[in-house]
């Protein structure tokens, strides 16, 4: 499917639902709730379902934008690379998905009809695209645009991050948002359920592969210790492939049934790669996936599928 094909697709649609994926991020929020905008602008009823309670860190992306009640007859999924990732409450539309816009390398295909770019950094970059084809763009569409774009790029410093990244970001700041303000928000700013969090968290890291892989476990006994919520959580995944030598930095978030894998690595090792292996995917720096059982068995798995990638490594 080309980007022209979604954009007359979009063209025709009318009554969507809009999905996001579970523990929804800002790029996945931030692309659906501008595609939201655009396609209200279009003169079409358009509405976005995320998991849970938005962050309030993310309450910005609804303003002056209320919800609409109606039937669907058309399902969007952006940012979603499988089916498996759309929230438990809104699965019984996992088999009727009409449009996919996504930039995982991974994507199953479930969709009807899919466009995946995976040369761009986030979602984001893909809505932006659409939003310039539809000639449709204001300040609250470059906001949400631009908080996907940051969030996924970490603030443009991970690898996904292209020249086209930094061209479109400099495109959207011209429109009157503060730009500024979404960083703070994005990266600045933590509560202090976050850093207790963070101090629990750091207790738990074990190194192994000779110290060019690093461990950390999230527990539930963190969680209630901290007060921290799932919202304090995004960003931490990232900690261990900061430490200088480190190849593959694994973050397992304790779940009832298993643990919850979010797997960040440096050039050399692809993330997307050692995931897949546990039935997960994602992107190369950047990856997650699931292992049900005992935290014994779960990070002896991870463990040793990364040992495997690492050995490869000159």
């Amino acid at each position: 499917m080309k980007i022209t094909d979604a954009a007359d697709f979009i063209k025709s649609c009318d009554n969507a639902f809009i999905l996001t994926h579970r523990s929804p991020d800002g790029d996945t929020l931030g692309s659906a709730f501008a595609l939201c905008r655009i396609m209200r602008a279009l003169g079409k009823k358009a509405q976005v379902l995320y998991d849970g309670q938005l962050y309030d860190k993310f309450e910005y992306l609804k303003e002056n934008l209320p919800d609409l009640e109606f039937e669907p007859r058309c399902i969007i999924a952006v940012d979603i690379a499988d089916s498996k990732l759309i929230p438990a409450q809104y699965q019984n539309y996992s088999e009727s998905v009409d449009l996919c816009l996504d930039h995982h390398g991974s994507n199953t295909g479930y969709a009807k009809r899919t466009y995946v770019d995976e040369k761009s950094a986030a979602a984001g970059e893909i809505i932006y695209e659409l939003a310039e084809l539809l000639g449709i763009i204001d300040s609250d569409i470059a906001k949400a645009l631009y908080t996907a774009i940051a969030t996924d790029t970490g603030c443009f410093k991970f690898s996904n991050t292209t020249p086209k990244t930094h061209r479109i970001a400099a495109k959207l700041m011209e429109y009157d948002f503060d730009f500024s303000a979404v960083n703070r928000a994005m990266f600045e700013s933590f509560t202090r359920e976050r850093i207790k969090l963070e101090q629990l968290l750091l207790s738990s890291l074990e190194y192994f592969a000779d110290g060019r892989g690093v461990c950390m476990l999230i527990s539930k006994e963190m969680m209630e210790l901290s007060g921290a919520s799932d919202d304090d959580i995004e960003g931490l995944a990232a900690i261990p492939r900061s430490i200088k030598g480190v190849y593959v930095g694994i973050t397992m978030r304790e779940k009832d049934d298993g643990y919850k894998l979010s797997v960040r690595t440096n050039p050399l090792v692809n993330a997307c790669s050692i995931c897949a292996e546990v039935g997960g995917g994602g992107h190369p720096a950047a990856a997650g996936g699931f292992i049900s059982g005992s935290l014994k068995h779960a990070k002896e798995t991870i463990i040793a599928i990364s040992e495997k990638y690492i050995s490869q490594v000159n």
